[in-house]
């Protein structure tokens, strides 16, 4: 009897001892899951911070981009801008020479031929006042 009791006593120990190692096992690979988990939330966050540092690289790059259109647009503005003051300049300055020489040859014209140009003169002088008085 007292070998029927130790081998019972041997095979509740067993039994226990799988048990206690069946409980170790998956303690530990809970333990595993968890760290597995861990591990791969900790990569999404890193990898979510990733993203958004590149987002914010990208935006500041697009700014940059931004910046250096309007600085170039502002640029071509004010190339036209004085390439346009230049042209009305010359052009001024074309017509101040021909409405002097006009005014010369005018001036000259009554000159030579003082009489006809007081009589075309009052003439014109008449016209302009009935065109005046009929408006």
């Amino acid at each position: 009897m007292a070998d029927i009791k130790d081998r019972m006593k041997n095979g509740i120990d067993n039994a226990a001892d799988a048990a206690k190692n069946t409980t170790d096992k998956a303690a530990n690979t809970a333990q595993n899951a968890r760290t597995e988990g861990q591990g791969l939330v900790d990569r999404a966050k890193e990898t979510a911070h990733g993203l958004m540092d590149r987002a914010g690289d990208v935006a500041g790059q697009a700014r940059d981009k931004a910046q250096e259109w309007v600085g170039e647009a502002r640029d071509v503005a004010q190339h036209a801008g004085e390439k346009a003051q230049r042209w009305a300049g010359d052009a001024y300055e074309a017509t101040a020479d021909q409405v002097g020489d006009f005014g010369r040859e005018v001036t000259n014209l009554v000159r030579k031929h003082p009489l006809p140009a007081l009589l075309i003169g009052f003439g014109v002088g008449l016209l302009l006042g009935r065109t005046a008085r009929s408006i």
